[in-house]
């Protein structure tokens, strides 16, 4: 106990956060329930309007987002609803998907979620394990675990979920032990990097080339160690790994030479090769204060906008830029983008008549606005459409100050669901939803600026 509390006191505690999370889990089945009842307003049910693939013109399609039997829902709706709630199209898809697969497919889960018995985010752990079930497959679990989902754990549902499969789906059953027998995969995260100027790296491969891999890194680490290096065994070994990359099978301590990109592999003293036929050009779009610029301080923080936008200290930036096995380092400091720019001045010289976007203003908007700028979308800018705000047939210009980053989902809604923009100044966007939701968007994220209700929504009671 601590000092001052009572008993009393530490008690009414506790029963006001019981009572607060109880309220949280009511919130959250009514929030669960609307997304129902939203999707069963917006619900495609011609199959010739609804696609998975391609959408003509880009208008709106229908979508699966729960499992089979559940309908497909309006993919422009399913957004809307999440920009509503102030999620991403993806988590809102989830969101809705989820609420489906309970409300039509898991409808005694769903019961007891509705009454109050069984937390909702225990129900969806549940729902997102039974997405590709058959329909009979998910009724079994659904039967089986209802009444007493409020105490299983995970990995309860997967057992019976596998028992679930194995009994209603062979088929699937075995092709999932085909796909089990085969998870290899290399992935190199280069979308984030940590301060520090670390990637992540995960894979899985075979047992022999795992071995192989060790035992180079192992070596190619203890050479390091020989050759001087107080760096710890892990710091070795990660560095071990980019020395592999780049061709280097061997240290080379003492070299008789010196090699450059193209030119053959030169010898060490004791007859080694190093091999260094990877070298590289890196380019870096570099955000740096004018302090940072002047004083040239190792412990000054730049950008690095081809990296996620990751923050990394500006000595880290200089050791890229003087490791000898990078054959060119590009920096591109970033200006100021938003400087200058009007809507007049494509007559000034800063646009084309073209509806094409050069690829030096595509680059500007990239670095400008580095995601989607629809509400709360993070895809970044340069795998998005640049759309012209006002558009070009109605004599909308191609520069800056009338572009802007929209991934390809935001784009078709903008252009077909009815959605508008307008461009306050570069970089800052007010948007406005169908249903009169609005929305600023600027380099800091989103802002709703929808007022909230006069009347609040009533209390759910249990």
């Amino acid at each position: 106990m601590t000092s001052g509390t009572t008993t009393l006191d530490a008690a009414g505690v506790l029963a006001a956060a019981r009572d607060f999370r109880r309220e949280a889990n009511a919130a959250e089945a009514g929030v669960l329930a609307k997304a129902v009842e939203w999707a069963r307003l917006h619900v495609v049910s011609d199959l010739d309007d609804a696609s998975t693939v391609l959408v003509e013109g880009g208008r709106d399609t229908g979508i699966p987002i729960a499992g089979e039997g559940a309908p497909l829902v309006s993919d422009f709706a399913v957004a809307e609803f999440a920009s509503a709630l102030g999620l991403s199209a993806a988590s809102g898809r989830t969101l809705v998907g989820l609420a489906l697969e309970l409300a039509h497919r898991l409808p005694k889960l769903w019961d007891r979620v509705q009454d109050g018995s069984l937390a909702p985010w225990r129900a969806r752990l549940i729902a997102e394990e039974t997405l590709q079930l058959s329909p009979d497959a998910a009724g079994y679990v659904d039967a089986q675990l209802a009444p007493f989902a409020h105490k299983t754990g995970p990995a309860q549902t997967q057992r019976l979920v596998e028992t679930a499969i194995a009994t209603f789906m062979p088929g699937y059953a075995a092709e999932r032990r085909e796909r089990a027998a085969d998870q290899r995969h290399c992935d190199v995260n280069t979308d984030q990097i940590s301060f520090a100027g670390t990637s992540r790296i995960d894979g899985e491969v075979d047992f022999a080339d795992a071995l192989d891999f060790d035992d180079a890194i192992a070596a190619l680490a203890q050479q390091l160690a020989d050759a001087g290096s107080t760096e710890t065994l892990d710091h070795r070994r990660a560095a071990a790994v980019g020395m592999l990359a780049r061709g280097e099978l061997a240290l080379d301590v003492v070299s008789t030479g010196s090699t450059t990109a193209g030119s053959e592999p030169e010898r060490t003293e004791t007859g080694r090769v190093t091999r260094r036929k990877h070298r590289r050009d890196v380019v870096l779009y570099v955000h740096l204060s004018e302090d940072a610029l002047r004083t040239h301080d190792p412990a000054g923080v730049a950008q690095v906008e081809n990296a996620g936008g990751q923050l990394v200290t500006t000595g880290q930036v200089a050791q890229w830029c003087g490791r000898p096995d990078t054959d060119r380092i590009i920096v591109k400091p970033v200006r100021d983008l938003t400087a200058g720019h009007h809507p007049d001045n494509h007559r000034h010289g800063d646009g084309t008549e073209s509806y094409q976007v050069p690829d030096a203003m595509a680059e500007d908007i990239d670095l400008r606005d580095k995601t989607c700028v629809f509400p709360w979308c993070h895809r970044p800018a340069r795998r998005c459409d640049k759309d012209h705000t006002v558009p070009h047939d109605q004599g909308g210009p191609t520069c800056a100050c009338n572009l802007a980053p929209l991934c390809r989902l935001h784009h078709r809604m903008k252009t077909h669901g009815g959605w508008t923009y307008t461009i306050l100044k570069p970089g800052t966007y007010l948007w406005r939803s169908p249903y009169g939701y609005t929305w600023l968007r600027d380099q800091t994220g989103t802002t709703d600026l929808t007022p909230p209700p006069v009347d609040p929504p009533p209390r759910r009671t249990s």
